[in-house]
């Protein structure tokens, strides 16, 4: 090979070699000039995001992220600023001052926290007795001599497992909404046979109230049902009030039923659709009760079903107290 051709491909390598020499220094220069930074974006909901970026406006950095700023929020520091020394971006809700949040403003801390509430949603599993029903079987009319009234079957719960998502309200269940079952045991109902031809001379007051209890009442709620037969079934029964239906004291509607009318104790019951608003319903159990056991549905409920009937009391402490239990219901 020629010197000279030696020399040409010498200075062709050593051309190369700068080129590439600078090439690599200027991407240093660049990482240098362009560290990553981890930068915090503070939302007005007290929601936090961390961000990786090489970007130092704040502008840039959204954009970057499809964060936008709404016409009625405010940013710190402002879009054409670099990001300050704490790497926090806020962004707050940008409002004018009126007498209202002035008197916001004038609360007391206790008054503030006395107002907050933690609503909190839990899936929960339990097993829930499926109460039976009583059925009556007139027996007036066969062949059957002397026919009396009694009892052929004895009635008895069922059990089912069902997966419920309750909403709590400061520790305290304002919602529950049935997600599934599964039935474990079904009900065996209970059966009564009637002979309405039978007459019972001696039977007692109390029998006589036993088998129609709206001739005896004093109630208004019992004068109207007077001459109608009731359908005698065994519900299992609650109670709720109007803090437990998910609105505050403030809330317009609050303590209204379905019906339209405010819910009133020892008066109102919620029922399954199987219930016309307005059913009179005489439950013995409350018979010593002020209104001697009389109720009128007014109210409709997500986790009542026509097995069930919710009875409205005047305290969330009474409606613990009561709890659920199975109770026999004359439906009128």
């Amino acid at each position: 090979m020629k010197k000279e051709e030696k020399a040409s491909i010498s200075a062709v390598k050593i051309i190369v070699i700068s080129l590439v020499f600078i090439l690599f220094s200027g991407i240093g220069v660049m990482a240098v000039n362009s560290q990553i930074m981890n930068v915090k974006v503070q939302f007005p909901n007290n929601y936090e995001l961390s961000i990786l970026t090489t970007k130092t406006k704040v502008g840039d950095i959204l954009k970057d992220n499809h964060i936008t700023v709404g016409e009625e929020e405010a940013i710190e520091p402002a879009l054409d600023e670099d990001v300050g020394e704490d790497k926090t971006i806020r962004i707050t809700k940008s409002f004018e001052e009126t007498d209202d949040t002035q008197a916001i403003a004038a609360l007391s801390t206790k008054d503030v926290e006395k107002d907050y509430a933690t609503v909190v949603e839990k899936i929960e599993t339990m097993e829930v007795e499926i109460p039976y029903e009583t059925i009556t079987k007139d027996v007036s009319g066969s062949d059957e001599k002397n026919a009396q009234t009694k009892v052929i079957q004895e009635g008895e719960n069922g059990l089912k497992q069902v997966v419920y998502k309750i909403t709590y309200k400061d520790n305290i269940e304002i919602d529950r909404l049935e997600m599934s079952s599964t039935i474990l045991k079904e009900p065996v109902n209970k059966i009564v046979q009637i002979n309405k031809k039978v007459t019972i001379s001696r039977a007692s007051t109390a029998e006589r109230m036993a088998t129609s209890p709206a001739k005896s009442a004093t109630s208004s709620l019992a004068k109207k049902v007077e001459n109608k037969t009731p359908q005698v079934k065994t519900l299992n029964a609650s109670a709720y009030t109007a803090s437990t239906c998910g609105k505050s004291s403030s809330d317009k509607g609050y303590g209204k039923t379905a019906s339209g009318k405010i819910a009133q104790s020892w008066y109102t019951v919620a029922a399954g659709s199987g219930y016309p608003i307005g059913t009179i319903i005489y439950i013995p159990y409350f018979k010593d009760k002020p209104n001697g056991g009389w109720f009128v549905v007014q109210d409709r409920g997500s986790a009542i079903s026509n097995n069930r009937v919710d009875i409205y009391m005047d305290s969330y402490g009474d409606c613990k107290k009561f709890g659920r239990r199975n109770l026999e219901c004359y439906i009128y």
